[in-house]
């Protein structure tokens, strides 16, 4: 809970002012049986209009008095909730843009859209529930029950009997519900899951006639999700009723004990309703304060779920104060991998087993290979998006565990298999690589990655591109990711399998104009024309390293390359 309270740091004056609003209100109503039993015994008693008119003038004072007091009060908590969940998923966000790709997987994007979501929601809620209700609704219990010894002592009996067993059905209703909602919440994540799934890929659900399948099954996970919540909804539910049933127990206790203390003489009409008045707040109070509870309840089980976002360790952007920047050597590799292995987690086999190479500035390597032999498990390990389990993956002659990974991921130009573009202008995706880059610099990328006929085709860098590129074509996302790359000049620029939609004599004037550049580059792919030229060649066959070399090198002496060379041209043919 740490966390919800720094964010409600910056609403200090918030979340003192509503309460205190709320406490003025609740003093309005703890008068009111007050000037009734007066009005009452007095004016009703003996028919004085003028002292019952005043009496009304003062109620009336007093409801208008009460909502200026609850309006401000709501209006306060309000403010103190909407900025404190805005507070909160600000930081959310921030938390997640600093995870690796392991913390990523293992977490799950539908449930860390959840917590960003649902669960900041029912956060916001207890907030502004708790701000208008903790204090007020006991300080009413307690300041009725002590105005009603006022009244009468013996009466007042009854209230302090009820208090307790009240206090125990709510402390039993909020231990039998927090659990449960966190279960409620994690079937949830299932739902987000599911439906995330299905909507990106409806084309392909589509394709293959599943929409039934998916359908049954997202039915099994929303029936698991209700019955979860009626579960707890049940729980809850009971909250009500018993507060009814002990409070009305109590009603006929105090209705009974009045009779029989008016019909001695020693206890007034008026005072009878008074105290009904103040059983009847303690009850209304009491039907609050037990929601207030389970909503407690929602807020602590989800504030714990955001918590262990925030909690968890993100990457090193940035030096820490007082660290030197790290000196690159000119004499080291560009980059080199010694004896690395990886495994994904919960992945059984390897994904890549003592891998050992480097490649010196300027050099084009070739990552090639078969599907699931490891080529981009291998490049992903350059930028740190996954650390090596075993071995060193070194750039510029340092061990990328050691760089901060803002500078390490400034070094490097990475375009991923999966082309991801963002709405907005072809400039403003292409200014990702470089947020300052001029309009040359964006062309002069663009002429390297071939896309300016893009560019001539969609309207210049001013063009506005949809969601995930949807009004582009595989090859001309392609060729915008390759420019934003470009844009930022990296050291090393990692190619992986992101020219697969461009046709040949396309790929062909791309590889030219890359060598060109000064950068060291890393071309993967499944196809031996596209690495064929490359200074070195890597094959990979199941996370190892079968050959390495030119070529030449390796059609004279690999008989996986051949195969894979043969069976490529033969089909070109």
């Amino acid at each position: 809970m740490g966390h919800l309270f720094s964010c409600l740091k910056r609403y200090k004056a918030e979340a003192i002012l509503s309460p205190l609003f709320k406490l003025l209100e609740a003093g309005m109503e703890l008068l009111v049986p007050l000037v009734v039993a007066k009005t009452i015994d007095v004016g009703i008693a003996n028919a004085d209009r003028s002292y019952i008119l005043h009496a009304f003038l003062l109620l009336a004072l007093f409801a208008a008095l009460g909502l200026a007091f609850a309006i401000t009060a709501q209006y306060f908590a309000a403010k103190a909730a909407v900025g404190t969940s805005a507070e909160l998923r600000r930081r959310l966000f921030s938390k997640m843009q600093s995870f690796s790709f392991t913390r990523i997987d293992d977490m799950g994007a539908s449930s860390m859209l959840t917590r960003m979501t649902s669960d900041v929601d029912r956060v916001q809620n207890g907030v502004n529930m708790t701000l208008r209700l903790l204090l007020r609704s006991p300080i009413v219990v307690f300041g009725a029950t002590a105005l009603a010894f006022v009244v009468d002592v013996k009466a007042a009996c009854v209230f302090v009997a009820l208090i307790p067993l009240l206090a125990v059905v709510i402390y039993a209703v909020m231990a039998a519900c927090v659990p449960k909602y966190r279960s409620v919440q994690e079937d949830l994540d299932g739902i987000y899951l599911s439906a995330r799934e299905n909507l990106t890929g409806a084309r392909v659900i589509r394709a293959f006639r599943l929409e039934k399948k998916e359908t049954a099954a997202f039915s099994q996970k929303s029936d698991r999700l209700q019955r979860a919540q009626e579960r707890v909804g049940r729980i809850a539910a009971v909250t009500a009723p018993l507060t009814f049933i002990l409070v009305n127990v109590a009603v006929i206790v105090l209705i009974y004990t009045g009779a029989v203390r008016v019909g001695e003489g020693t206890l007034k009409q008026g005072d009878v309703v008074a105290l009904y008045g103040y059983l009847s707040l303690i009850l209304v109070e009491l039907v609050k304060f037990a929601n207030l509870i389970v909503t407690l309840a929602k807020t602590v089980s989800c504030m714990k779920r955001i918590g262990a976002v925030l909690d968890t360790e993100g990457e090193a952007e940035k030096l820490s104060e007082g660290e030197e920047g790290e000196e690159v050597s000119e004499d080291a590799p560009a980059f080199s991998f010694k004896d690395v292995s990886f495994t994904y987690a919960g992945g059984g086999a390897p994904a890549l087993q003592a891998i050992s190479f480097e490649a010196r500035r300027g050099e084009t390597v070739g990552i090639l290979g078969g599907t699931g032999s490891g080529k981009s498990t291998l490049v992903r390990l350059l930028p740190r998006f996954y650390e090596a389990g075993e071995g060193q993956v070194l750039v510029g002659g340092k061990d990328v565990r050691a760089i901060p990974a803002g500078e390490l991921r400034a070094r490097i130009g990475y375009v991923p298999q999966k082309t991801m573009l963002f709405r907005g202008t072809i400039a403003e995706n292409l200014r990702w690589g470089k947020e300052d880059a001029s309009d040359e610099e964006l062309l002069s990328a663009a002429r390297i990655a071939q896309a300016e006929d893009v560019l001539e085709a969609k309207g210049g860098l001013s063009a506005e591109i949809e969601q995930e590129g949807r009004n582009l074509s595989g090859g001309q996302r392609q060729r915008l990711a390759i420019a934003r790359a470009l844009v930022r000049d990296p050291e090393i620029l990692i190619l992986d399998d992101s020219a697969s939609a461009l046709d040949f004599a396309t790929e062909a004037r791309l590889r030219a104009a890359l060598r060109e550049l000064r950068c060291t580059s890393v071309l993967v792919s499944q196809r031996v024309a596209s690495v064929m030229h490359a200074d070195r060649i890597i094959v990979l066959d199941e996370g190892r390293i079968a050959d390495m070399g030119t070529h030449e090198e390796l059609l004279a002496r690999s008989s996986l390359y051949r195969e894979i060379y043969s069976s490529q041209t033969e089909a070109e043919a």
